[in-house]
């Protein structure tokens, strides 16, 4: 099919439906609005929004406060956006947070924090409660992510700058995010004619400091804990190749996340590599599937 980016036709072995996944990123992304519940019941501001004519759909079944919405072209312009009754926010981005399901009252850490959707989510998750590290290594970020949690109510925020990869192991938490740069494949979407996916050669070195921050994130985790770690790329170097090299080094556990979402396992090879069987126990979540931001998700905890 034409106009389809060059570098999505290598995954044609693994992602299911192939013609399909090319027709959807063909198309724009639909709007996802998550509704924080710190501010305000989610019944309240989705009546509000559909009196000025938005229609509102459950993106996920059984759950509240994530929307699909039509007839609202732009949510950060409305004073349910200023007022923090709402955040746009991809409904797989909102997975992550989810997937981890901190306790409240619980030492959370964001080691790769802005622009603070996660961290918001994760705040909204603990009820305010206990307390997030909110890691940004680029100071200039720092503003952003100050304004997200500010506009959003959270309380329970502290925000460092750090390396994420060499984030100090003074002290150990009970979850961990670990959402790290990626090549970004699964956020492309064509949104208008001559736009396309732009392939770098900084992504070859993406991998090898993927390994690096999810390793230190392994051992920033108390025994027992938990952590996600997540991108929104098809890559496998950067996704099941990250945690296989995980599992090599450490005793680490792949654990279930119980999201009601159409997925697909992880990869256990890929060419020539050899991932493990273990790596079935991960998600990816493809656009033509969910309509959303393409994603991968593995659950990891440390034995205690």
């Amino acid at each position: 099919m034409a106009n389809v980016p060059d570098t999505f036709e290598q995954y044609s072995d693994f992602i299911p439906d192939f013609d399909s996944f090319r027709k959807c990123i063909l198309k724009p992304l639909p709007t996802h609005v998550r509704v924080n519940t710190l501010k305000i019941n989610p019944e309240h501001v989705v009546s509000s929004l559909k009196r000025k004519g938005a229609l509102f759909h459950k993106s996920l079944p059984g759950n509240e406060t994530l929307y699909t919405v039509q007839g609202l072209v732009s949510p950060g312009n409305t004073l349910e956006y200023f007022m923090g009754h709402i955040h746009p926010q991809a409904l797989t981005s909102c997975l992550v947070s989810l997937a981890l399901g901190p306790a409240s009252d619980s030492l959370v850490l964001d080691l790769c924090a802005a622009p603070g959707g996660k961290t918001s989510h994760l705040a909204q998750l603990m009820g305010n409660t206990g307390l997030i590290v909110a890691n940004e290594l680029y100071r200039n970020r720092h503003i952003p992510l100050g304004n997200t949690l500010t506009r959003l109510g959270v309380l329970n925020t502290v925000v460092t700058a750090y390396q994420a990869q060499e984030f100090p192991l003074k002290q150990q938490f009970d979850f961990i995010v670990a959402d790290v740069p990626c090549s970004g494949e699964g956020r492309f979407r064509k949104i208008r004619p001559g736009f396309t996916y732009r392939d770098t050669k900084e992504k070859e070195l993406l991998p090898e400091l993927q390994k690096k921050i999810l390793l230190r994130a392994y051992h920033l985790l108390h025994p027992g804990g938990k952590m996600v770690y997540a991108t929104c790329t098809y890559n496998p170097a950067e996704n099941e190749a990250v945690v296989a090299h995980l599992l090599k080094r450490e005793e680490a556990l792949l654990l279930p996340i119980d999201l009601d979402l159409p997925s697909q396992p992880g990869l256990t090879a890929w060419g020539s590599e050899i991932y493990g069987e273990q790596l079935a126990r991960t998600f990816r979540f493809y656009p033509h599937q969910v309509d959303s931001v393409g994603f991968f998700v593995a659950g990891i905890g440390k034995p205690c």
